[in-house]
């Protein structure tokens, strides 16, 4: 695993927002699917691979009170924290590999937008799997690259996925509510597209 951490460390050390593909000013279908559970203010979200995504910086702005962003990279959080200021004393940062995510409590809700579809092995699928059995108790949001975009994502190959086989990975514990696919445009006018899915916990 450690070579994986070590190749994120990299990447957020030496690239600033607009020279990495997945920055948004605006996460608008996060946001949309999260305001669509119609969650409290208090319920407890998790972005999982947020790195330093702005989704938190607009869940705050919008009155959440527990918020938790959980990235491999350290260095990526810590430029989070360093926007959000103040802030970010409102957050709960969590530093480690998803795969290996032992959490003590539940989420309401688990965000991932690309995090997931770098998972390769049968083993890290299985375990990340487990592990949002065991730690979501309400609804979950996974964005993927689609069948139609990128195989590979900041030098690293993804797994690309239908909205079929995200649905089957998803079965054992969760009921799909909804898919779109949408195109992200970079921040170099290139085009991704992505595969989003909303689950509940059943």
């Amino acid at each position: 695993m450690e070579n994986r951490k070590e190749h994120w460390e990299k990447v957020y050390e030496n690239k600033q927002p607009h020279e990495v593909s997945w920055t948004q000013e605006l996460p608008q279908t996060s946001l949309e699917f999260i305001h669509s559970f119609n969650l409290p203010k208090s319920a407890s979200i998790i972005d999982v691979g947020g790195g330093d995504s702005k989704l938190v910086d607009y869940l705050l702005d919008e009155g959440y009170k527990n918020i938790s962003v959980l990235d491999i990279s350290e260095k990526a959080l810590a430029k989070a924290k360093v926007r959000l200021g103040k802030k970010a004393e409102k957050v709960n940062w969590i530093v480690c590999d998803v795969t290996e995510f032992n959490p003590s409590v539940t989420y309401d809700c688990w965000h991932d937008r690309a995090a997931f579809h770098f998972l390769k092995t049968t083993e890290e699928m299985q375990s990340y799997l487990a592990i949002a059995r065991k730690t979501v108790d309400g609804f979950m949001v996974i964005g993927t690259f689609s069948d139609t975009g990128p195989i590979k994502c900041s030098g690293l190959e993804v797994h690309q996925y239908k909205e079929e086989e995200l649905t089957q990975q998803l079965e054992d514990g969760f009921e799909k509510i909804k898919c779109i696919t949408e195109d992200h445009i970079t921040p170099f006018n290139t085009t991704q597209n992505f595969l989003f899915c909303s689950f509940k916990r059943n």
